[in-house]
């Protein structure tokens, strides 16, 4: 039998998610502030609640995919959340990108009900959340994770348990450090490219196919090129991610000069208008 889910969170990664949710045969109630986003998949066959807490007393697995640590505690732990709504064994996924620490602390107060937390955040872009080609890396509880395991299949390709709660996080935090200053690579690249007179289509052809080749390049490439900016994942979105990985260094007692200046351009990048563009848009605080 098919566990029932709720979903919140309805936004470029989140609505796709939860078509494919459908598609996969979940039962489906959604919920979303903007409750205009519900309406698609309502239309698909999803229910929508009126609230969080009406949403987790529907379900028997909650997703969250939310923008940062704070929405992600109103949605749980606010009036009329989904804290007003657990009962023991329900199980709370957060696909978002948030803080490790706070993500533990979560976890600790929903087992006092009795619930389970799974730190899931997820990579790909837009388009793997609309391919189900998503990587997710998960933290919390193994068997929780196992019983679980079928509704991240229905959103993803590669499924990864990484260990504890937060260990799905801080994994995520190594993606975001690397996704950055490749995409700093790429945009940095492309505009001395630019700036030489050479033929950018050659040169993207002729890079990406050898040592400096990467996803970035190969994906979010010809959408420069093409000038081409609107967001499979938002600039603003990124400073946050970089943000906080240079907290959780501080807290380690670490340095990583190179996840300081991609923050520091991403920082730009949004202090210029940029921040809602996709992250190839970064190329923009150099033109």
């Amino acid at each position: 039998m098919r566990e029932k889910i709720g979903f919140i969170g309805l936004g470029i990664m989140g609505q796709p998610m939860a078509q494919n949710l459908l598609r996969a045969g979940f039962p489906l109630t959604v919920f979303n502030r903007t409750r205009s986003r519900c309406q698609p998949l309502v239309a698909a066959g999803a229910t929508e609640a009126p609230s969080a807490a009406a949403l987790a007393q529907q379900s028997d697995v909650i997703i969250t995919v939310v923008s940062d640590t704070p929405d992600v505690e109103h949605v749980l732990f606010d009036p009329d959340g989904v804290w007003d709504g657990l009962a023991p064994g329900k199980v709370v996924i957060d696909m978002s990108t948030i803080s490790a620490d706070a993500t533990v602390k979560f976890a600790e107060k929903l087992k006092s009900r009795g619930c389970q937390m799974l730190d899931a955040p997820i990579s790909g872009g837009q388009q793997g959340a609309i391919r189900g080609t998503l990587t997710i890396m998960v933290g919390g509880d193994r068997a929780t994770f196992e019983r679980c395991r079928p509704i991240f299949e229905a959103l993803g390709e590669r499924i990864v348990y990484m260990g504890g709660s937060g260990c799905g996080q801080r994994t995520k935090m190594v993606n975001q450090v690397i996704a950055a200053l490749n995409i700093v690579a790429m945009t940095e690249g492309l505009h001395l490219a630019r700036k030489a007179g050479l033929d950018l289509e050659r040169v993207l052809e002729v890079v990406s196919s050898g040592a400096a080749g990467s996803w970035m390049l190969t994906h979010l490439g010809p959408k420069v090129l093409d000038g081409d900016f609107s967001p499979g994942f938002m600039i603003e979105l990124q400073q946050k991610d970089l943000r906080l990985v240079l907290e959780w260094i501080e807290r380690i007692g670490d340095d990583l000069p190179g996840a300081r200046l991609a923050y520091s351009l991403f920082t730009e990048a949004v202090t210029k208008g940029f921040g809602e563009q996709g992250t190839q848009g970064l190329i923009n605080i150099y033109e």
